[in-house]
């Protein structure tokens, strides 16, 4: 393999690093199957696990790269081999900048975000910081956990100066993971007395967590396409949350949604993902419409995701454009994002059942 190869080097972690927990793995091979329809006109070398050695031969256009490690250890020695890339990742351990870092150092072109992009957004606090009065967010404060708990007495007094600002509406507090994905470990406090031991067992000493406001709303998102500068909404989309036992579980969704704050959602999500440098590809934007017809905002975003998310294996199936060309495209130069003639026929839900993701138009 040499750098003269004008393949896209194109993979997704969990099914290139060959992870064996189905609920996991049938978003990831939704995901990276629909990717690879989408780029049916390109030479692809695909990074995969060797248990799908059988399925991807399916593919006129693939290269099979057959591996049994993990993804990131492999590109460290093989990166420097490819000349551009697109690849679906998550947060978890830093994998989405670690990868992307990788790629950036390899001088490997990609049509995903920036590794700067990647961290900001990764981070819920830094992107609190970054859109801090640019666009609408619940309050925000991060902590560090110590095994001493001085973590919970800080949050309690965070707890109270919040409360004091509105002492005849009781305050609801939402503890995330400083980095995390798809709601988890996500704990709502009700009262500040639920603040007991047992957190311990879910965030633990050393790890960094983000503590919010909690509003009551509808759990939102909005799907774009950016080509680093400029972004482009392509749909708004319901989102399923299963809240039990005080935390929230993402399972799925369905699109287009249509809302009364559509326009605003779309405003929202357009401006957060122009105001962070490097953002580029298909990203997303998570937000809230605010149950609380007084308040001052409607809409409040709640985080970015600088990668592909689950929403694209739904629009995968009635967009009336090929996103993941229309990407390469972007990015290369080859049309510019006033070109794009977004359009979606039908409507799609996709929903976590068991150790399945089942999509189905409605």
């Amino acid at each position: 393999m040499t750098k003269e190869n004008d393949s896209i080097l194109v993979f997704e972690y969990f099914t290139a690093s060959g992870e064996k927990d189905k609920c996991i793995i049938s978003e990831a091979e939704a995901l990276i199957f629909a990717l690879l329809d989408d780029l049916k006109d390109y030479d692809v070398d695909l990074v995969i696990n060797k248990s799908y050695e059988g399925i991807v031969k399916d593919y006129e256009n693939v290269n099979p790269i057959l591996i049994d490690c993990d993804v990131v250890e492999w590109l460290k020695v093989n990166a420097e081999n490819f000349k551009r890339a697109i690849f679906i990742s998550a947060e978890n351990n830093n994998n989405l900048y670690n990868i992307t870092k990788i790629l950036e150092e390899n001088n490997v072109k990609t049509y995903t975000s920036s590794a700067d992009a990647c961290f900001k957004s990764s981070d819920k606090y830094e992107t609190y910081e970054e859109l801090f009065n640019i666009v609408p967010q619940p309050r925000s404060f991060r902590f560090k956990i110590d095994p001493k708990g001085y973590w919970k007495r800080a949050i309690e007094n965070l707890h109270e100066k919040w409360q004091a600002e509105d002492p005849l509406t009781p305050l609801k507090l939402i503890i995330k993971p400083l980095v995390g994905v798809d709601c988890e470990d996500i704990v709502i406090i009700e009262n500040i007395e639920d603040l007991t031991l047992d957190l311990d067992k879910i965030f633990k000493p050393g790890s960094r967590i983000i503590v919010q406001e909690y509003i009551e709303g509808e759990d939102i998102s909005v799907s774009l396409i950016s080509d680093g500068k400029k972004a482009v909404p392509i749909s708004l989309n319901k989102q399923y949350v299963e809240l039990k036992d005080d935390k929230g579980t993402y399972i799925g969704g369905k699109l287009p949604y249509e809302s009364e704050y559509k326009d605003e959602a779309f405003e929202i999500a357009v401006k957060a993902i122009e105001s962070i440098e490097g953002m580029k590809g298909f990203v997303g934007v998570d937000l809230l419409i605010n149950a609380d017809e007084k308040d001052v905002y409607s809409v409040y975003l709640l985080e970015i995701n600088s990668r592909f998310t689950t929403p694209y294996v739904g629009l995968n199936e009635i967009a009336n454009f090929n996103i993941g060309k229309s990407i390469i495209e972007l990015i290369d130069g080859e049309i510019g994002i006033e070109d794009l003639d977004i359009s979606l026929d039908g409507e799609v839900e996709f929903k976590k059942s068991g150790d399945a993701l089942e999509i189905r138009r409605i």
